[in-house]
């Protein structure tokens, strides 16, 4: 099993008109031993603004310092507020800077910008390659079960519940194709008024 799937785990972002959905499956594994339940891999770095971490944990876990740090410094010296596109190529940056040595995660960012609203996704690889489409994109395990599945539910122009419906059944088809990755999904929803969470039942075998 490669290290990238060690601990398993899948996030998924699709964009809408003026909205972001960004899930995240709960799973904490060693291999195919469940270990936790309750493990969320998208992390808030900004008001409007989340980015998912899935590969090995603990190189998640330590990216995601590096991400926090580097935000708080960004927005010190700049005195305004970080933008998705800015905090994409922070990571990259970040990531490319390790490459020889690197951190075994692929982060995904997803979020609406502050001053236009306009919503923002991308994935990148574990040396800070941005992948920057219009619709969907995920990272983990269940990156490959996505792809079909998502082309079925995806339309431009989707308002924030058919985002959610969209993304929500995306997630629960990959759920049921990746022994890595489940135990219930979270999702959520970020309008230019507020951020919506849900909670979703998956397989819990």
């Amino acid at each position: 099993m490669s290290i990238m799937s060690y601990t398993g785990g899948t996030v998924l972002a699709m964009a809408g008109d003026g909205c972001v959905c960004i899930a995240t499956d709960l799973r904490l594994g060693e291999q195919m031993t469940t270990v936790a339940t309750d493990v969320k891999k998208i992390h808030k770095i900004g008001d409007r603004m989340y980015v998912g971490l899935c590969g090995f944990h603990s190189d998640a876990l330590t990216v995601l310092n590096k991400i926090q740090f580097r935000k708080n410094l960004y927005e010190l010296r700049e005195n305004r507020k970080l933008r998705p596109e800015v905090a994409a190529t922070m990571i990259s940056n970040l990531l490319y800077s390790r490459r020889f040595g690197g951190f075994l995660t692929e982060p995904l960012v997803a979020g609406l910008d502050p001053v236009t609203n306009k919503p923002y996704i991308c994935a990148m690889d574990t040396i800070g390659c941005i992948a920057t489409p219009k619709d969907f994109v995920a990272v983990g395990t269940g990156q490959e079960y996505f792809l079909g599945v998502c082309e079925g539910f995806w339309r431009e122009n989707m308002n924030p519940d058919e985002l959610f419906e969209a993304t929500a059944q995306s997630m629960l088809s990959a759920m049921e194709r990746d022994a890595a990755s489940g135990w219930g999904v979270l999702v959520y929803t970020i309008t230019k008024d507020k951020i919506n969470v849900k909670t979703l039942k998956a397989r819990m075998d």
